[in-house]
């Protein structure tokens, strides 16, 4: 049996209390809210905070609003459930609502917070293990160790981004509130990652708190987000794709966003797709080709499951279907979830 290790734990009832423990601890903290993927890493010894800030009783934190200017603000601290049955989050942000209905199993869905799992670890087949499995390789950069078992040569780790809503929150253009010793700031949630499996969270101090989720009006942004992984449920994604759009009372496309995930350490856009898309109709000629420019820039590497040249097989198809489904064409999808 897997035992947590020793820590403190302090539940918090206020952002500045989080704030302040985090502040005074420094590296040896870490905030928890769902804890369902801090937990199991603290087991395995891939994580191993000395202090746990519980975010649980700060009221702040929970809660979906609509905001005067016809967006949303969400609590970090809502459930994944909670965000994928939201009645007008369904309506306004679909690709949204399906990816966090789509996290893991119905149990940990209910357990695990929006800003959790925009905060997810990043993971990586050679981190993911036990202890004793990592010791035997004598570990990765990543966690105790000094080089990338996927890419040896790379002074970078390469642990892929794993997080379901991200994609989705970059392709909507959101932005997260930030509070930390120095006062609050709003970001883009593109600018949170780093482009290194360690350093993931780049765009966020490890004493700020996210305190604030913030989706812009809808305006006619229509979204899809689709998801490839072994089995129908619980698994992590090994392909990720959001796509959201904007079309001309003509039907052509106005704006669009490419996002896909757990092909990088990151959210990766691919602008040179969407802009193929930008000016014309999603007819089955422009949809083959922007899923085509998608190809090459997704770089699936040996650190997840299935095979890589499956999974980068894989972009363009999901791509292509994703369009296919904001466009209302018949697809040849089998199975996205």
């Amino acid at each position: 049996m897997l035992r947590l290790p020793p820590f403190d734990y302090y539940g918090v009832q206020s952002v500045e209390e989080a704030v302040k423990l985090l502040s005074d601890h420094g590296p040896e903290a870490t905030v928890v809210a769902g804890g369902t993927d801090l937990f199991p890493k603290m087991k395995r010894r891939q994580m191993e905070p000395r202090v746990l800030v519980g975010l649980r009783g700060i009221r702040e934190l929970y809660g979906i609003q609509p905001q005067e200017d016809g967006g949303y603000r969400l609590g970090p601290m809502a459930t994944l459930t909670q965000v994928s049955l939201h009645p007008a989050l369904r309506a306004a942000y679909p690709g949204l609502t399906y990816a966090a209905g789509v996290v893991s199993s119905p149990q940990l869905r209910n357990a695990g917070t929006i800003g959790g799992n925009l905060c997810v670890d990043t993971r990586c087949t050679y981190y993911d293990q036990s202890y004793h499995w990592r010791k035997a390789i004598n570990f990765c950069m990543k966690k105790d160790g000094e080089i990338c078992w996927v890419a040896p040569g790379s002074p970078r780790c390469w642990a892929v981004s794993s997080s379901d809503t991200a994609p989705v929150f970059v392709a909507l253009g959101a932005r997260v509130r930030l509070v930390g010793p120095e006062g609050e700031r709003v970001i883009p949630v593109r600018e949170l990652y780093g482009r290194d499996g360690i350093n993931f969270l780049a765009g966020k101090r490890p004493d700020e708190i996210i305190t604030d989720i913030l989706l812009p009006p809808a305006e006619g942004w229509e979204s899809v987000y689709l998801k490839l992984r072994r089995r129908g449920s619980f698994d992590f994604p090994i392909l990720g794709v959001a796509v959201a759009l904007r079309r001309n009372e003509d039907g052509t496309v106005a704006d669009a966003r490419i996002v896909l995930g757990a092909v990088e350490s990151y959210p990766l856009e691919v602008p040179d797709a969407a802009a193929l898309l930008v000016g014309n109709r999603l007819e089955p000629e422009v949809i083959e080709a922007a899923a085509k420019a998608c190809f090459k820039p997704a770089r699936p590497l040996d650190n997840t499951d299935l095979t890589l040249y499956y999974r980068k097989k894989m972009v363009p198809v999901y791509v292509a279907r994703a369009l296919r489904q904001l466009a209302g064409q018949p697809s040849d999808q089998a199975r996205t979830a």
